[in-house]
């Protein structure tokens, strides 16, 4: 995981675009203050419920705000202030009508902004569109003064139906860095994580992360911002297990056409999503405990 930026490299941005500071040195407190996540499920943080299914989620950004936020108390700087304004379900476009002026208007020095999955998994997705519409709020949020927080879509090609999206996946991927290259930004890089390879890492709708998987995208968002992680495991992958007898694989295959499959389909055909009526979990920057 890295950012984009080079300050010695022959393309490195304009200084006009170029966030403020550089990289952190090991032991330097977070720069930021105020952080606000906008996006979809991914940063919501669904399935990540470690208090149980009745608890509020917590997911990546979560977890990120509270390591940006306890390395600055340790440091005696104020805690970090953090909303977090992402819905499931959400296309792009909404993500961007409605959380970006948001979470601009909140004054924000770090804006994580990732989307796309939801529009990436339909067909009929116009990928290069999807990009253009993210590299202007991306403008607009650096001329604001914010860093921004871009992501690559993650490398399914282990997936036997999500990898059929893998080609999208990575145009959309390589328009991710050429935009963070071009205004500055950082980029988490999901489709370079190696432990998210392993289907250990994935929910039981094989769409979302378990709590292992929301802790290790977390730990490679400190290193895509240029800040040491806090576990040097973060991207080992797992040891391998034995393989799966054929009578399990098809029974948890047929749990998950009837419990996530079906459901998903039939909101689709009544253009419907799983976010309708959802409001966001942390809709004002408070500080972090």
């Amino acid at each position: 995981m890295t950012s984009a930026r080079d300050p010695e490299g022959p393309t490195a941005p304009r200084p006009a675009d170029a966030p403020p500071g550089g990289p952190a040195a090991a032991g330097d407190p977070p720069r930021w203050s105020r952080y606000v996540a906008v996006g979809d499920s991914f940063t919501e943080g669904l399935w990540d419920a470690p208090d149980g299914e009745d608890a509020p989620l917590r997911g990546w950004a979560d977890q990120l705000a509270s390591h940006l936020s306890a390395r600055r108390t340790a440091a005696g700087l104020p805690a970090l202030e953090y909303a977090n304004l992402a819905v499931r379900g959400r296309l792009m476009r909404p993500i961007l009508t409605e959380q970006v002026p948001a979470a601009r208007a909140m004054a924000p020095d770090l804006v994580s902004l990732v989307g796309g999955g939801n529009d990436i998994l339909r067909p009929s997705v116009d990928v290069d569109r999807v990009a253009a519409d993210l590299e202007r709020a991306v403008a607009r949020l650096r001329a604001d003064g914010a860093d921004v927080l871009l992501s690559t879509g993650f490398d399914a090609r282990e997936s036997p139906l999500v990898r059929t999206t893998r080609s999208r996946t990575g145009v959309f991927s390589a328009h991710v860095w050429s935009i963070a290259r071009r205004h500055g930004a950082f980029v988490l890089d999901l489709w370079g994580m190696r432990s998210l390879l392993d289907w250990r890492m994935w929910a039981e709708d094989r769409i979302h992360l378990t709590t292992d998987g929301h802790a290790r995208v977390a730990q490679a968002a400190l290193v895509a911002l240029g800040l040491p992680p806090d576990r040097p495991d973060w991207d080992d992958p797992l040891a391998p297990l034995p393989p799966v007898p054929r009578l399990e694989r098809v029974r948890a295959d047929a749990h998950w056409l009837r419990e996530h499959a079906y459901p998903w389909a039939t909101r689709r055909l009544r253009r419907r999503s799983s976010g309708d009526a959802r409001v966001a979990k942390r809709p004002d920057p408070l500080p972090v405990d």
